[in-house]
């Protein structure tokens, strides 16, 4: 038995949740969300929440039950408060800055990259090696986060590149004579 499953999604107040099959659409102050479940798993509205329940008692069914709940509360969490990841860049001269529609980004190259802020995330850069990224989908955040690390991650030597804040980079050694 899923312990996650098991615990139903607390809708808060100003948030007004709708199940229409397998769509859950949740509706907030700060958007509008929605998530087709899988078929194994189905959702329904009880007692000011959502509870998610197997179909039938499969091994597909069992691991498909705990996250689907969790996407289901992502989504309420989305609408109400959103989800932030924080960027840091470490390096002589690598620095960030938001430019129109475009996050401009100095990494080492010999060019800048121009990396296009989705419509739906906002990006900030308080101080130019610090990247902020907010938005109401976690997977978006999270995924816009993982490509702007990908132009340049921490190397395991000095450090430089791009990482999650609090990240932790194992360090190496290096050459001895």
């Amino acid at each position: 038995m899923s312990r996650i499953g098991k615990k139903p999604v607390t809708v808060p107040g100003g948030v007004t949740a709708t199940v229409d099959g397998q769509e859950v659409k949740v509706k907030g102050p700060k958007g509008e969300l929605r998530h087709v479940l899988v078929e194994e798993v189905m959702a329904k509205l009880e007692n000011g929440g959502i509870e998610v329940a197997m179909r039938e008692d499969t091994k597909r069914a069992r691991a498909m039950w705990g996250m689907s709940r969790t996407l289901v509360a992502n989504l309420v969490t989305g609408v109400t408060d959103g989800f932030i990841k924080r960027l840091e860049i470490t390096g002589v001269g690598y620095r960030a800055a938001v430019v129109g529609p475009n996050l401009q980004l100095q990494l080492g190259y010999s060019h800048d990259i121009q990396y296009p802020i989705p419509s739906d995330i906002q990006v900030q850069c308080p101080k130019p090696t610090e990247i902020i990224i907010s938005g109401i989908n976690k997977q978006k955040v999270g995924q816009v986060a993982a490509e702007i690390r990908r132009h340049r991650p921490p190397e395991p030597y000095k450090g430089k590149g791009v990482r999650y804040a609090g990240e932790f980079i194992l360090r190496k050694e290096g050459k001895k004579k």
